[in-house]
């Protein structure tokens, strides 16, 4: 049975153990589009311990057999989402595709890679969600090959509300295991943050340029 509570907190705690998630709200990281954020997610550290990335596909499995059971094939996003992917895929005994961000400039020239059938019931796997465009372009390209968009499934979500809004305009279900209010309790009690700091913290999730960017 999926429990969604425990698999946040399971999610949320295995992050901040290994480092994937790092919280520092006095001196804020930049991202790569240049945004200035008091959070830094890098789930691609999960590939390296092989009891954390077992619990995040055990969560999936259950998700998808619980609230998608007519799902027919797993698909992993390039590249974060292509290893979780393939560990729900072998733990449900489904067929795997993975999409690229773009189509190969060579050879076939194919953006989906593995067999993909029309009309098959799809469950699409990425590891980080922000403001999901990236995501959003994976499924529509899905769609577009013929597959049948059950949901899409991070390991963790920021919550920024254009990523529901965008995925909602196009009927697609968005779905996390852990989302960006459940870590901020987790790392306070786990010491890693102060009382202090999370009302700064949920500041910057409403506005995003509170630091400038």
């Amino acid at each position: 049975m999926f429990d969604p509570e425990s698999a946040a907190l399971s999610v949320a705690a295995d992050l901040l153990d290994i480092g994937a998630v790092t919280l520092s709200p006095n001196e804020p990281f930049t991202w790569s589009s240049g945004l200035k954020s008091p959070i830094y997610c890098d789930n691609r550290l999960t590939i390296s311990y092989p009891e954390v990335r077992d619990r995040i596909a055990g969560h999936f499995a259950a998700y998808i057999r619980e609230r998608c059971p007519d799902a027919e094939i797993v698909a992993g996003i390039a590249t974060g989402g292509i290893p979780h992917a393939a560990w729900v895929a072998q733990k449900l005994q489904l067929p795997m595709v993975y999409v690229r961000g773009k189509a190969k400039g060579h050879g076939k020239g194919r953006r989906i890679e593995g067999v993909l059938r029309p009309g098959q019931k799809t469950v699409v796997i990425e590891d980080l969600v922000s403001t999901g465009a990236s995501s959003l372009d994976a499924a529509l390209a899905l769609r577009e090959a013929g597959a049948e968009i059950l949901a899409v499934l991070a390991v963790f979500t920021y919550e920024f509300d254009e990523a529901a809004q965008s995925f909602r305009e196009h009927g697609i279900p968005l779905d996390a295991l852990c989302n960006y209010r459940t870590m901020i309790p987790t790392a306070l009690a786990k010491g890693l943050i102060r009382e202090e700091d999370v009302q700064l913290l949920n500041r910057w999730r409403e506005n995003r340029h509170m630091y400038g960017s």
